[in-house]
């Protein structure tokens, strides 16, 4: 996938009307249905300010929860829009649709400087079906698109790709930033290129390990993935999370990557799933049958912190054990603190991983959080990204 696209630096858009697609998909209070977490509105800001800046009038989409086509007045974007609007600190006008009359006059009506916000995407159920009616009437708003909804890129939805049938397409800020960094790093990285797996499934990062091995100086993997790989080479693991189906898979992987893949040399195991359970570190041939492997021992911590360190570029998706657990997340800790200790290029692919280095307060020590879980995780995998797909190229 071509990931250098075009972005609204690279076009004119004074006065334009811009269809603009965000990720306000964000946490909110089960009662009360306030936002609980403005991260992701502050991350479309940049964007925001400077399309209006340019005095564009903007037409704003996102989807929020699943409400599976249907309109479920606990997922209205009617909440959202309020603490958008503080954060902006200017009106922001709230359609009560999508495509519906409201939101075609509220657009029609709108100015250069002014923004509307469109209700939820997915109360409609043409929406997931990226069907052409509804992309080309939710195009019909606008002159311009622009995607800054990196977190919903690898869907073929009609607000995420199917508009850009009808509107010529550029990439928000957070969008360019989240190609440059990830892209960059895996197709053109300073070397050596180290990337860190880890997490529960590995039939989750298959591909990502295909895609990556092609790529990489060093294959780092920790978490619960690891202990196929370590059953693979006729290790006893316990009752650790093992992927049955994928030991010859992890066989033939050990054999073409030879000491490329870095696995653990000691774990702490535990006698149940549990924040309270009975642990202690053992080396990779003491695993006791009864036992399970909740994070990588200080040993492996040690070993994959140094290999870290000394990268031109990490990429890290997935933690070293179960990091919800303080007592199981001192592997995971050892990864965040190498990464922020590293002089290269430190990438964070989303999920748990991003949420690992917040909870540590390491975010602006790395070069690089992505947004987006499933979509950094599709990308890293080296498939072609729908939303990505259909933007312009340079």
């Amino acid at each position: 996938m071509n990931y250098r696209k075009k972005s609204i630096r690279d076009v004119e858009l004074q006065g334009k009307k811009v269809l603009l697609r965000v990720d306000f998909n964000v946490p909110q209070d089960k009662t009360t249905h306030a936002v609980t977490s403005d991260v992701r509105i502050r991350a479309a800001l940049p964007t925001i300010q400077y399309l209006l800046d340019q005095n564009c009038a903007l037409v704003i989409c996102s989807h929020l929860g699943k409400p599976k086509g249907e309109v479920k007045s606990e997922l209205s974007l009617a909440p959202v829009a309020a603490c958008f609007e503080k954060l902006l600190g200017r009106k922001v006008i709230f359609a009560a649709d999508t495509i519906g009359e409201d939101a075609k006059a509220k657009a029609a009506a709108l100015k250069g400087g002014e923004v509307l916000l469109l209700e939820n995407t997915r109360f409609d159920p043409r929406e997931e079906k990226n069907d052409p009616e509804f992309s080309k009437a939710l195009a019909s708003l606008a002159e311009v698109y622009v995607s800054d909804a990196f977190g919903a890129v690898h869907r073929a939805h009609a607000s995420t790709a199917g508009v850009a049938d009808y509107l010529p397409a550029y990439c928000g800020f957070l969008v360019e930033k989240e190609l440059t960094a990830i892209g960059g790093a895996i197709e053109d990285p300073k070397r050596p290129l180290v990337a860190v797996l880890g997490g529960a499934k590995i039939g989750d990062k298959l591909a990502v390990i295909e895609n990556l091995l092609k790529k990489a100086d060093t294959l780092i993997i920790g978490g619960g993935m690891a202990y196929t790989f370590l059953k693979a080479q006729g290790y006893e693991i316990g009752t650790s999370l093992l992927d049955e189906s994928k030991l010859d898979y992890c066989r033939d992987m050990l054999a073409q990557a030879g000491e490329r893949i870095v696995l653990p040399v000691d774990h702490v195991v535990a006698d149940k799933y549990d924040a309270e359970a009975q642990s202690k570190v053992v080396a990779n041939d003491a695993i006791p049958a009864d036992w399970m492997g909740l994070d990588i021992g200080p040993a492996t911590a040690a070993k994959f912190a140094e290999i870290v360190k000394n990268a031109g570029t990490v990429v890290w998706n997935g933690p070293m054990g179960v990091f919800e657990f303080d007592r199981f997340a001192a592997g995971t800790k050892a990864v965040a603190e190498a990464m922020a200790a590293c002089p290269g290029v430190t990438v964070i692919g989303g999920g748990d991983s991003a949420s690992a280095i917040e909870k540590l307060g390491l975010e602006d020590k790395v070069t690089h959080v992505s947004t987006g879980g499933g979509a950094s995780l599709e990308f890293m995998e080296g498939k072609e990204l729908p939303g990505v797909a259909c933007l312009l190229d340079k």
